[in-house]
């Protein structure tokens, strides 16, 4: 199986991008594609631009997207709402294919330094993205990422967000 990976950030210390590389530890038997949104930089999305032509970048997310059989991400929360790297790479994707997600399963999380692990932009992406073909399998999110995440050893360390993610990842696995 091919996975598809990414965090919803463009940040070199993306604490999102750190629970996706925890996730993928339970999955080194599957092919793994794990994207950075900064291999994605492209100009800020508008109609004027779209008149031009569409970036490379774009179609280069999409295809990896097509490539793939399965997709796990972790939205940075930036202001209640996508990141504005997420946000660009996504508009200007689904203007090629509004289906972005391209029906693909995926496993949706989010994660952030406040007690709401990202929640806001959770409860965006889950009602927002089936929408865009994402067949969305199941959510997390990790409140209090500093107090709970060790990012040296990329390892969750309160028992009962570990025991909740790896539970839900043993049951994502079982249904693919």
């Amino acid at each position: 199986m091919k996975i598809l990976a990414f965090a919803g950030s463009s940040s070199s210390t993306s604490r999102n991008r750190e629970l996706v590389k925890y996730v993928l530890k339970q999955f080194t038997e599957h092919d793994i594609n794990l994207l950075d949104l900064n291999d994605f930089d492209m100009p800020v999305f508008s109609v004027d631009r779209e008149k031009k032509g569409f970036p490379q970048e774009a179609h280069n997310f999409l295809k990896a997207i097509e490539e793939c059989d399965f997709i796990i991400c972790s939205m940075a929360e930036h202001n209640r709402s996508y990141s504005a790297a997420f946000k660009n790479v996504f508009d200007w994707a689904s203007r090629i294919n509004v289906k972005v997600f391209q029906d693909k399963p995926m496993f949706l999380m989010s994660t952030s330094p406040g007690g709401y692990g990202g929640g806001n932009v959770m409860a965006t992406a889950s009602k927002f993205f089936p929408q865009f073909g994402a067949e969305i399998r199941d959510t997390f999110s990790l409140p209090k990422f500093i107090e709970n995440f060790d990012v040296e050893n990329t390892e969750i360390i309160n028992a009962e967000f570990k025991a909740e993610l790896d539970q839900k990842i043993e049951d994502l696995k079982k249904g693919l």
